[in-house]
């Protein structure tokens, strides 16, 4: 065993690595750390990720940080011509759909879960969820555009851009808020969920969040 994960897996972050790790069937070893567990401000976590946030990856004596890097790298080095697409051209599509998620997807739908499951029920603020949620529904539309037009979102096969956007499926389709019908984002959900390394990483209780927005 060469892999080393730290992070708690209640967050979505490291539930895209576990993902990518569990779909490329690597053994690894976790650490939780982070949240309830605590650990990431000491010396010895700040060492390997100065930002002090999971998930960490250690292989091999490369430490790598930030969820996205830590797929790419893992999809790179063992998953070419699976979840790595060979052809530049292929991963064009694949890295602007990473990055569109990184950019404007995750912060969208990640800001709603916040208001809407994190944060106590006599905290929150109608206008601001409302807001959240029109923003998130944008998102979702053009995902629902992009998979009208290919089963993935790189195209007809699974790819790393899959699992960081896909990560977002189980909060999304359980957070209690009206979600309209989606048909090509349901479908893609549901080929996700056909694969066991996703139900095991994303299909995660976040029983623990809510109402809580620190630990």
């Amino acid at each position: 065993m060469t892999i080393t994960l730290w992070g708690r897996l209640s967050s979505g972050n490291v539930q895209k690595v576990v993902w990518a790790l569990e779909e490329l069937e690597l053994p690894y070893e976790h650490v939780p750390l982070g949240g309830g567990f605590k650990g990431n401000d000491t010396p010895e976590y700040l060492a390997m990720n100065p930002n002090g946030l999971v998930p960490t990856l250690r292989d091999r004596g490369l430490t790598v940080w930030e969820s996205h890097a830590i797929v790419r790298y893992l999809s790179a080095e063992y998953g070419s011509g699976l979840l790595y697409p060979m052809e530049a051209r292929d991963r064009a599509v694949v890295d602007q759909w990473t990055d569109w998620t990184a950019t404007t997807f995750q912060p969208a739908w990640i800001g709603l879960f916040w208001l809407k499951v994190r944060t106590p029920a006599a905290q929150q603020d109608a206008a601001a969820i409302d807001k959240a949620l029109a923003a998130s529904l944008r998102c979702f539309r053009m995902l629902d555009t992009r998979l009208a037009e290919a089963p993935y979102l790189g195209g007809n096969e699974l790819s790393y851009a899959d699992i960081v956007a896909g990560a977002a499926m189980f909060r999304w389709s359980t957070m209690p808020i009206e979600r309209p019908s989606l048909p090509h984002v349901e479908a893609w959900h549901a080929r996700l969920n056909e694969r066991a390394a996703f139900r095991k990483a994303i299909n995660v209780s976040y029983e623990e969040l809510v109402g809580r927005l620190a630990f």
